[in-house]
């Protein structure tokens, strides 16, 4: 290649150049439209939360945000957010310690993930706080971990095996003392309702006690060999023996529960729950919604993956009969609904120990933002939709995975809301303040201009 011919005089193009560079020093930083030259006005709040995404939430409109954990990356005593991304970078969004959420670029690296949960645990026992990702079409779980002033360092090659990873749980399962991850695989092959399924595994990772952080592959010997196709894993003590047992939820297959023997092997025992209705399931939860002691399952489930009408989405109540089975009591107990569900978190969002519910809602056919639900326990596990006197009118999206923990300091749970290719949503709870963080609203009077600037 011939090189180009400068023909303008070099001390013109010298002094160009730096003519540009001064203009550039001395130019306006870009206004961005989402916050230029308007006033604020603040949403209403609802008796328990104010939504606090236009103010105290990086604005990512279209972003997958999958899920989120909280945790203090920094020990500067204020929970931070650690967001799973669909199709993106993993996120951090560093708490200055009122609530207001900052992002902080390429905490996780700089590769894109197809990240469906987060979860987060001291691995390796060095007293900072470490976090999991678990990956669906790019299968590649990460593992990343916190050096105590917000940093983080790549050691995904801890891990022993990949799956299309859609579930995840941490917990000891074993009883040593040290966390152990439990993935959830599925074994999708296409985005149409026909497309085939091949065999998936579950992944069981045991923390290795003489050398913390990294992991066992125990899948072949702790785990029944099956085709598990799971879309959500929660560890829990099931049956009162202290040991975690493992609840599975399934889009394709009924949903399972495994029972832990104390060593962290798993006996299949699905036979104990009352599955009465065919159901697509995206997440399960676990918690005494009755107050007996006991733990009681819910179920989230969606009528088809945005393909049409299908099955009944309606989440479903599962109750611990004492006697070691799970009964469905969900007609007598939960809202009936016909809007799908991917995701749904138990929160005592009035205060009276009772655990509530916040249900995500979907229209589906359509794949339409609905508002967040609220659903309030009576204590006795009888549970009555508090929508309008819960949420903000203005939180709504295509709700998924939801992460909490108080943010604001006020010992009440703030709740952040993923949401897939919709805003994330804050909803902080302590309401006075928040309003006394927002800047004083302008007066206007007639005749009288307000300059913003």
């Amino acid at each position: 290649m011939k090189p180009v011919l400068l023909r303008t005089p070099v001390a013109t193009v010298i002094a160009s150049l730096l003519a540009v560079g001064a203009s550039a020093a001395h130019a306006e930083p870009a206004r961005d439209p989402a916050t230029d030259a308007f006033v604020l006005i603040p949403e209403s709040p609802s008796s328990v939360f104010v939504d606090a995404t236009a103010t105290h939430v990086p604005i990512a409109p279209s972003l997958h945000a999958t899920d989120s954990v909280f945790i203090d990356v920094d020990h500067d005593g204020h929970l931070d957010v650690v967001v799973s991304v669909e199709y993106g970078v993993n996120r951090l969004y560093r708490n200055d310690g009122t609530g207001r959420l900052t992002y902080v670029p390429d905490a996780f690296g700089t590769r894109i993930h197809d990240s469906e949960h987060v979860r987060a645990a001291d691995f390796d026992g060095d007293g900072h706080m470490d976090v999991v990702f678990v990956a669906e079409s790019d299968e590649m779980h990460q593992l990343w971990l916190g050096d105590g002033r917000g940093g983080f360092t790549d050691a995904s090659d801890r891990l022993p095996a990949q799956s299309q990873g859609n579930g995840l749980a941490v917990g000891d399962v074993n009883g040593d003392g040290l966390p152990d991850i439990f993935v959830g695989s599925t074994g999708e092959t296409g985005h149409s309702p026909d497309a085939p399924l091949v065999r998936a595994r579950n992944l069981l990772f045991l923390n290795d006690p003489g050398n913390r952080g990294h992991f066992i592959d125990a899948t072949a010997t702790h785990l029944p060999d099956t085709d598990d196709q799971t879309e959500s894993v929660v560890l829990a003590d099931m049956d009162g023996d202290g040991h975690l047992d493992a609840v599975l939820a399934s889009p394709a297959h009924p949903n399972r529960l495994l029972l832990n023997d104390g060593s962290g092997r798993f006996t299949d025992a699905s036979d104990r729950l009352d599955l009465r209705v065919p159901m697509e399931t995206r997440e399960v939860q676990v918690a005494d919604v009755n107050g007996d002691g006991l733990p009681d399952i819910l179920f989230f489930n969606i009528t088809s993956n945005n393909f049409g009408w299908d099955k009944d989405p309606q989440t479903r109540l599962l109750i611990n009969d004492g006697k070691g089975r799970f009964v469905d009591e969900t007609g007598a107990r939960l809202p009936a609904h016909t809007f799908s569900s991917w995701a749904g978190t138990v929160v005592d969002f009035n205060g009276d120990g009772a655990p509530d519910l916040l249900v995500g809602a979907i229209q589906v056919p359509g794949f339409v933002p609905l508002q967040l639900r609220a659903w309030q326990n009576d204590g006795a596990g009888q549970f009555t939709d508090v929508t309008d006197a819960v949420v903000p009118g203005i939180t709504v999206g295509r709700s998924w995975n939801t992460g909490q923990g108080d943010l604001d300091g006020d010992g009440k749970p703030d709740v952040f809301i993923g949401g897939w290719g919709t805003q994330a949503r804050l909803l902080r709870t302590d309401l006075d303040a928040y309003k006394n963080s927002l800047p004083p609203m302008p007066a206007l009077k007639p005749g009288v201009p307000v300059e913003l600037r």
